[in-house]
């Protein structure tokens, strides 16, 4: 395929504009694409390339790993949105060039388990929250605390994540039937079911504080200002009782999702629902908690099984 520089352009413009109209794919996610395109259309511009195909593609894929030492997993990413790029390419203009002729098992990803909380962790994290919400010392603080220590709640209570905590609104949640509605990756909905009384307590407390604070907006949680409390807002939250608790100092509030869905799985819950809950579109994402389970069993039984203390060979 001949490479034309600004034809590429146009033709990445056209290819975002399907995959927002057909994927209904976030903000952030389409400018991740228009990176990833970008990053190998200028590159081949530079080096003066004059045709888009395999010998010039390979070549940037050869750059990415020696000259830039990018991680296998961000090189993985950007073959993936190529990838697509190129489909639309052939789908669209009949173009009948073959871009790749290597997958991307090529870029071997070593898999990390999900990070997870003990429960002494959980329960510290959460009892600091409560603790300075009874020890607020102005009518401010008990307001900003209040919500602090809903948030904290609700993340490890639903396993949401920030950015879905940060976009709820006051109407998604139902306090009659103690539900609330979360927006998750590509707009997609679920209805989730409050199982703690006390969080809801908690949550139906921090409502009725909300009010005090002047709302100028229909977020769920808000700043000092009434507007609605961005993600960064949320992740610091997180950090100060994080510090405070003197937990884990690595723990990310990401941390609270994956301790969320390991603990289903080590009570029982079946993969099926645990994807529903956590709003995974594929069963796939949701297995690698399964391996974190059956880590702890293996654990479990290595120190507790009674056949290990017989002292028998």
């Amino acid at each position: 395929m001949i490479f034309n520089f600004e034809q590429q352009k146009l033709y990445t413009s056209k290819f975002l504009n399907a995959l927002s109209v057909e994927r209904n794919l976030s903000s952030k996610t389409l400018l991740a694409y228009r990176c990833d395109i970008n990053g190998l259309l200028i590159w081949i511009n530079s080096q003066n390339f004059t045709n888009l195909n395999e010998s010039s593609i390979s070549s940037y894929f050869l750059y990415l790993q020696k000259d830039c030492n990018l991680q296998a997993k961000s090189i993985r990413r950007k073959y993936v949105a190529l990838g697509q790029y190129f489909n639309f390419l052939k789908s669209e203009y009949n173009i009948n060039e073959i871009f790749f002729r290597f997958t991307s098992r090529k870029f071997h990803i070593p898999r990390n388990l999900p990070k997870i909380l003990s429960n002494q962790e959980i329960r510290n994290l959460i009892s600091v929250s409560t603790s300075e919400y009874q020890a607020s010392p102005s009518d401010y603080k008990r307001r900003l605390n209040t919500r602090n220590m809903c948030i904290i709640e609700l993340l490890f209570c639903l396993g949401l994540r920030i950015g879905e905590a940060a976009s709820l609104d006051l109407d998604d949640y139902c306090q009659e039937d103690s539900t609330i509605l979360i927006r998750g990756k590509g707009s997609r909905e679920r209805l989730l079911f409050i199982s703690s009384p006390v969080v809801c307590q908690k949550l139906n407390l921090w409502i009725r504080t909300r009010q005090e604070m002047s709302p100028a907006t229909t977020a769920l949680f808000i700043n000092r200002y009434g507007n609605r409390l961005s993600i960064y807002s949320i992740e610091n939250i997180f950090y100060k009782y994080r510090d405070l608790s003197k937990i884990n100092p690595s723990a990310t509030p990401h941390y609270l999702r994956h301790s969320f869905a390991t603990q289903l799985l080590n009570n029982g819950a079946g993969i099926r629902d645990v994807q529903e809950l956590l709003g995974h579109s594929s069963i796939v994402t949701t297995q690698i908690y399964t391996e974190v389970s059956t880590a702890r069993k293996k654990e479990v039984l290595m120190k507790y099984n009674g056949r290990n203390r017989l002292g028998m060979e």
